[in-house]
């Protein structure tokens, strides 16, 4: 399912990109063919004027200037001096069939009034048209002008054949191509990385969420399975052995039901249904009040528990008081359950720029630094045996999920002398 929605992100992205990739290529090209047509154009005008000034003002055509020039310009030249045709085609003979000339003259007749009645000897100025030319599929710039002299008129049609043109726009247009398939093909690849990348947190969200199923369905299945041994039991059992499953089942109940308290929780946590609720808290009551709370159960395992809290006046901090009182409940539970008789538990708390440092330290087992980041995993334990029953291993991942609520931060570091000490920030 993941490699499927993988190649479709994949197929999507590159699709939309390219799209939009495609769609400017093709507008830059455009715009750059339009120009370059312009520009084109704009130097055959040039040319023309240049050709009619010459014309217009020598009174004898050199060969060798119009030789030079048609070599210069590439331009094909048909030049008529009172309806006779002028006898120098030898020095470039002519690639083009002369009806694309009377063409080129009737379609400047018609279109743009270069009218040959018009212009005699005794006219002053010249007159022509330049404009775009299709013959036989080709396209042409062409010019036709009327050239007043002395023994009469010079009819010039000039044909500028766009084949240059055109291989330099094909060209362009494939180089645009070739660009634009380079660029498709690294979008793809670009996009098969960056959305498997993407990916990475939704599989190892869909892999924890696996072993998470996998590690509730073995919790779960723990005290189930000692409730129905003896609920089967209780079957053939005396009264007085009865009463024992009896409370055995109940016990079992109850660890189920605290299970199933914090498996909901962190399911709030997962859809952020899980809120906080912020009021003015004042830290060090909070700290006294855990102390009162759990200094019986130190004493019956024979720990002794302390408290330290700053000499000087601690500012309220907001946050929510039920929350941050299951933490360190969570914290302290642990302690106890982990610290052997005889050993030593301190909660304290410091204050330093606005910051709130909580700490409960041990002198327990300690864990290994290894084994530090995932304490805070979901049904870790250290108790690699699970001989521990009164805790899953979610009290911890439970514990940061709060804290993080409160942006905060929690970890766990070696206590000196033997034993663990998470730490909590606030700010």
């Amino acid at each position: 399912m993941l490699k499927k929605l993988h190649t479709q992100l994949t197929f999507l992205c590159t699709f939309a990109s390219s799209t939009i990739l495609v769609f400017m290529s093709l507008i830059c090209l455009s715009f750059s063919e339009s120009e370059s047509k312009k520009s084109y154009f704009s130097d055959f005008q040039i040319n023309a004027n240049l050709l009619y000034n010459h014309l217009g003002s020598q009174s004898i055509l050199s060969r060798n200037w119009l030789a030079q020039f048609q070599a210069d310009t590439g331009f094909e030249m048909d030049i008529q001096d009172n309806g006779s045709k002028l006898a120098f085609e030898h020095l470039s003979p002519f690639t083009l069939n002369e009806d694309i000339f009377t063409q080129a003259r009737t379609q400047a007749r018609q279109d743009h009034a270069i009218l040959e009645e018009a212009v005699t000897k005794e006219s002053v100025l010249s007159t022509h048209a330049e404009f775009s030319l299709q013959w036989e599929g080709l396209e042409y710039y062409a010019s036709v002008a009327l050239i007043p002299k002395q023994s009469g008129v010079l009819n010039v049609t000039v044909l500028l054949p766009l084949t240059r043109l055109n291989k330099a726009i094909l060209s362009r247009r494939q180089l645009f191509a070739g660009v634009d398939i380079l660029g498709v093909l690294l979008l793809g690849l670009f996009f098969w990385i960056f959305t498997w990348r993407m990916m990475q947190p939704l599989i190892k969200n869909r892999q924890k969420q696996a072993e998470f199923i996998a590690s509730a369905s073995h919790e779960l299945r723990s005290p189930l399975t000692v409730m129905l041994s003896a609920l089967s039991a209780m079957q053939h059992a005396s009264p007085k052995e009865t009463a024992h499953f009896s409370q055995t089942i109940k016990q079992e109940g109850k660890r189920m039901g605290r299970l199933i308290d914090d498996m909901l929780t962190l399911s709030s946590t997962d859809s952020s249904r899980f809120s906080i609720q912020k009021t003015a808290v004042e830290l060090d009551t909070l700290l006294l009040s855990a102390y009162e709370k759990f200094e019986p159960v130190a004493q019956k395992k024979s720990l002794s528990l302390h408290v330290i809290l700053p000499d000087k006046l601690v500012p309220p901090y907001y946050c929510d008081k039920e929350r941050i009182e299951q933490v360190l409940s969570i914290l302290l539970d642990n302690a106890l359950c982990y610290t052997p008789s005889g050993g030593r538990i301190v909660l304290s708390l410091e204050t330093v720029s606005n910051k709130f440092t909580l700490r409960v330290s041990d002198s327990g087992i300690g864990i290994p630094d290894s084994e530090k980041q995932a304490v805070f995993d979901r049904f870790y334990r250290c108790d690699k045996a699970h001989k521990d029953k009164e805790h899953f291993g979610l009290g911890l991942c439970i514990a940061q999920e709060i804290i993080h609520l409160h942006k905060g931060n929690i970890w766990v570091e070696n206590t000196p002398g033997g034993g663990s000490s998470f730490v909590i920030v606030l700010s």
